[in-house]
């Protein structure tokens, strides 16, 4: 039986993604994301976007799932963040 490294790739995708979701619950739940910078948080978007096209690019289903769902919890995070901006 041959390895697949696919295998991997969905490990990896399942644990980065998950990584990021108690920060998004932390923001949602608590509407405050003093000490998130707005720069990290687009360079980091525009870094799995990127992730996400060389996923589609290579065909590659665990970098499409896992970066599709990062770009969606950073918009999350983005969105509340230029939000506290424009109520100070």
């Amino acid at each position: 039986m041959a390895f697949n490294v696919e295998i991997i790739g969905f490990f990896a995708a399942i644990l980065t993604t998950l990584a990021f979701v108690p920060q998004v619950y932390q923001v949602w739940k608590s509407k405050s994301n003093s000490g998130l910078s707005l720069t990290t948080y687009l360079m980091f978007m525009i870094g799995v976007f990127l992730w996400l096209i060389y996923g589609i690019v290579i065909d590659s289903i665990s970098m499409i799932i896992a970066n599709s769902i990062t770009v969606f919890l950073s918009l999350i995070i983005i969105y509340f963040i230029i939000k506290s901006k424009k109520s100070n």
